[in-house]
């Protein structure tokens, strides 16, 4: 993998969630969890990948016909892009008069990188803010996260990595080692769930996550609150016990409801998502997992995002 270019699907600005302030998210390619719930599905795949834009297609076949790998079927209600056939030329993508097609994945420089990224730097000054890296997994591009994280620190910009703690510690460590703060998600703490849902041990998850505080580094520690797989109080309790036993660096512990924001960018994708028909967590659910992190010792336990409001 060439460490001085990476592959980035969407740097998106003046995000207020991702760390401190106002920041920039730098979103990589590239992720070995296999999370059922994932919100970037287009960040799994470490290739670029087209999607396609429903609603915005006039179906007139002209990505079909230019299509060098002839990976693009038509019918009445549009197109099917047969990815295993798809070389990821974007010769579909310029041909489309409508927009409706979209290659996720583009391969930058670290300067071509920091340029854009310093165009916000009064946002970060002003704020306290900075550039945060996520994905995917910004470790599986361990090299040019890393330089990349190198230039911005130079620069004086504060920086973050959020990070699955789904790798080898050899990846992880040279990128953790180059951020002021470590965003961390903890999701289950059953080995067999874990293995089964996630594809990783959570031996290696929980190793990373101890490895990183054992740094020093400032971590925020996050479990995605998802129907059927992490929202029991008993998984909660036993991550927050985790934390309070072994990440005296933990500023943070957050519950993040879950949410549905992600359903359109599987259906561009091709993709089936098991909780197209899922209600939002309520808010009383949200309240008593927090406070089964809290009973835990866990007061800096907090809950973020949407959920369905108290009767």
């Amino acid at each position: 993998m060439n460490p001085d270019t990476g592959l980035i699907f969407n740097i998106q600005r003046h995000c207020t969630e991702d760390g401190p302030g106002i920041r920039t998210t730098v979103f990589l390619k590239g992720c070995r969890m296999k999370c059922p719930w994932c919100q970037n599905p287009e960040g799994i795949k470490m290739h670029p990948e087209i999607v396609w834009y429903e609603e915005l297609c006039i179906k007139d076949g002209k990505c079909a016909k230019i299509c060098p790998s002839e990976a693009i079927k038509t019918g009445r209600n549009g197109i099917e892009i047969l990815r295993d056939r798809c070389s990821y030329c974007g010769k579909c993508v310029e041909a489309c008069p409508a927009g409706a097609l979209e290659i996720y994945g583009k391969q930058y420089t670290v300067d071509e990188v920091v340029s854009i990224l310093l165009r916000d730097e009064v946002f970060y000054e002003k704020s306290g803010g900075g550039v945060t890296l996520s994905g995917g997994e910004p470790a599986i591009q361990s090299e040019f996260s890393t330089n990349l994280l190198k230039e911005l620190r130079k620069k004086g910009i504060h920086t973050a990595v959020e990070t699955s703690l789904g790798v080898d510690w050899r990846l992880l460590e040279p990128v953790v080692k180059n951020t002021e703060l470590v965003i961390l998600d903890i999701k289950l703490m059953d080995e067999e769930k874990h293995l089964k849902c996630l594809g990783v041990p959570l031996s290696l998850v929980l190793t990373n996550a101890k490895r990183i505080a054992e740094l020093g580094k400032p971590i925020w520690a996050r479990t995605p609150i998802i129907p059927r797989y992490t929202d029991d109080a008993k998984n909660i309790e036993k991550i927050a016990d985790f934390i309070r036993e072994n990440l005296p660096t933990a500023e943070r512990y957050e519950l993040l409801a879950f949410n549905k924001a992600c359903l359109k960018k599987y259906k561009r994708l091709g993709i089936s998502w098991e909780f197209e028909n899922d209600d939002l967590i309520t808010e009383e659910k949200m309240d008593l997992l927090t406070e089964a992190a809290r009973k835990r010792g866990l007061n800096q336990a907090s809950w973020s995002g949407i959920a369905k409001r108290k009767k």
